[in-house]
């Protein structure tokens, strides 16, 4: 059987997790050359070679970026060329104490928040003008306590159930601030829960999942790809379908939250 070349691209972050993989092998499957983004260079060399060898899709390969560092973001933006079709943002991380990054940003805060964001501002120029370009935060149903007072639990007691918690909040929101902004461009912006998945993530918070990394993967490659999906923004998906997301009804909090953002 002859595979045909890939004409449309996407990019994954946290792709080497367990539903980071599954997503980039599905987009893989679906012939986009699919471009993995981690910071852990030995699990994203394996992560592609896996995935190139199940799906036979020869056009995977990783980009090694700290997806908590906007240094480290804005580099891999100028080394990238050419179109963006999809940009999956899905890197989250959970320590159990408190961390900070070496610009001294909350861990969590860094990567599960700024590191969407970051993704977003410095990736969305190469989608511009492009035919149904979509971005798709991987949020969580698990989501809510955000506090734009203490964000990186400077003056509360860290808890990283909780700031995972707010993260997750946090990502939902931002997809309907990037969505009106966006929304001229021609780029969709889009959240969703991929699904109670056992992976390294869940375990941090004590959790498990009843879930494969499979089916996690399916609700975020269907926002990415379905066609019935054109054109729609700002929504948040679970489970194969629109669901009612609170947090974004609240327009001067997603205001706060973006410009809170921008800060950093």
């Amino acid at each position: 059987m002859m595979i045909m070349k890939p004409t449309l691209t996407a990019i994954i972050t946290g792709a080497y997790g367990a539903i980071g993989k599954a997503i980039a092998r599905k987009m893989a499957e679906k012939n986009y050359s699919t471009i993995l983004v981690g910071r852990d260079e030995l699990n994203l060399n394996m992560a592609v070679a896996e995935i190139i060898k199940t799906t036979g899709n020869q056009e995977v390969t990783g980009e090694l970026v700290d997806l908590s560092r906007k240094s480290s973001i804005e580099a891999f933006s100028k080394r990238w060329s050419g179109p963006l079709h999809v940009l999956i943002n899905d890197a989250a991380t959970g320590p159990r104490k408190r961390i900070e990054t070496p610009e001294g940003i909350e861990m969590q805060w860094a990567t599960n928040v700024l590191g969407y964001f970051w993704m977003t501002i410095f990736f969305s120029d190469f989608m511009e003008g492009i035919d149904d370009a979509r971005i798709v935060n991987v949020a969580s149903y698990w989501a809510g306590g955000l506090d734009l007072t203490d964000p990186e639990f400077r003056r509360r007691r860290y808890d990283n159930d909780a700031a995972y918690r707010q993260s997750k909040q946090a990502n939902r929101m931002l997809t309907v601030a990037f969505a009106e902004r966006l929304k001229l461009s021609g780029i969709t912006v889009n959240s969703c829960h991929p699904g109670d998945v056992n992976s390294k993530l869940s375990n941090s918070f004590g959790f498990g999942g009843h879930e494969t990394p499979d089916q996690g993967a399916s609700t975020p490659v269907w926002v990415a790809t379905d066609q019935k999906l054109k054109g729609i923004t700002g929504r948040y998906f679970d489970h194969l379908q629109e669901s009612t997301c609170s947090f974004s009804r609240d327009s001067t909090a997603v205001e706060r939250l973006y410009e809170s953002c921008l800060e950093y």
